[in-house]
């Protein structure tokens, strides 16, 4: 009974993603959006986003933050409906697509990297636009627990391209060292809360935080590029790529490690302030016992 039921599962999200491909890029961003910020804070997940927008924004008043949410849903729903077709866009000065600042911030095409992002706009956007220049962003990727789901959105992720996927967890950890050490580059995504990592602060409240961004980055002494996702349009993006960090060299490893992810967390938490409900609030980034009523 449970194959029966993956496999239905896997089927509603393969006939919603035929659905998007048939509508097009700017109907079936609208149609996700649309659905989503009706019926998104009416679910009980969005207790959370309450609690992360209270945390993060207490000098605002709730009407604010309950904006912030829906425009979160909205997001949301429109980022779903967008990554089967993330793939077929292209940098582009109007419409459907994205388009690049900040390309002198781009090591050069071939350069061992590490970039950094969080879950802002459409972040599926990230590696598709670094093909633009001729880098391939192998990424961490949490599966699915459905494999039949699991198998439809690595399909769609990969696009036909050569962009490395690697589990979460050690076995990940240790390919993309390896994938580091032969000269590649990796992308990583690293807003969510982890019960392993580093306290670092964001919002002015601690949180969790996997540090392999700045392992990574100082054991290879490689360029850490921060790069985000703004949405500017039904299905129109902008890809913003910011200076490298300056990675410290005081000899003290676990020292440095700390000061590299302050400074990641410090700019992820900019460009939410920027852009609030482009963020994804609706997981628990802070300690479990904020959480509590």
């Amino acid at each position: 009974m449970r194959r029966l039921w993956l496999r239905i599962e896997a089927a509603l999200v393969r006939g919603l993603f035929a659905l998007a491909r048939r509508l097009g890029p700017e109907r079936a961003s609208a149609m996700g959006g649309n659905m989503l910020r009706r019926i998104g804070p009416r679910l009980p997940v969005s207790a959370v986003g309450r609690r992360n927008l209270a945390l993060a924004f207490p000098g605002h008043d709730p009407a604010w933050r309950e904006a912030v949410l829906r425009d979160t849903w909205e997001n949301l729903g429109r980022t779903m409906l967008e990554m089967p077709l993330v793939a077929g866009m292209r940098e582009t000065a109007s419409g459907p697509g994205w388009e690049l600042v900040g390309e002198e911030n781009l090591p050069a095409a071939g350069t061992r990297m590490v970039m950094f992002s969080a879950h802002l706009a459409n972040w599926e956007l990230l590696p598709r636009a670094g093909l633009r220049f001729g880098i391939q962003l192998a990424s961490l990727y949490r599966a699915p627990d459905n494999p039949f789901v699991d198998a439809e959105v690595r399909r769609m992720r990969e696009g036909g391209a050569d962009l490395p996927l690697f589990p979460k967890g050690a076995r990940g950890a240790r390919q993309a060292l390896r994938h580091l050490s032969q000269g590649g580059a990796l992308g990583l995504v690293v807003d969510q809360k982890l019960n392993e990592g580093l306290s670092i602060p964001f919002f002015g409240h601690p949180a969790m935080t996997a540090p392999a961004v700045a392992e990574f980055a100082l054991r290879f002494r490689c360029p850490l590029v921060p790069a985000y996702v703004q949405r500017i349009g039904p299905a129109r993006f902008r890809v913003v790529v910011e200076p490298p960090l300056v990675l410290p060299e005081s000899g003290d490893h676990a020292a440095d490690v700390h000061a590299v992810m302050v400074a990641v967390n410090a700019r992820i938490e900019a460009w939410v302030r920027a852009r609030p409900g482009e963020w994804l609030w609706l997981h628990r980034r802070f300690p479990k016992d904020m959480y509590r009523d």
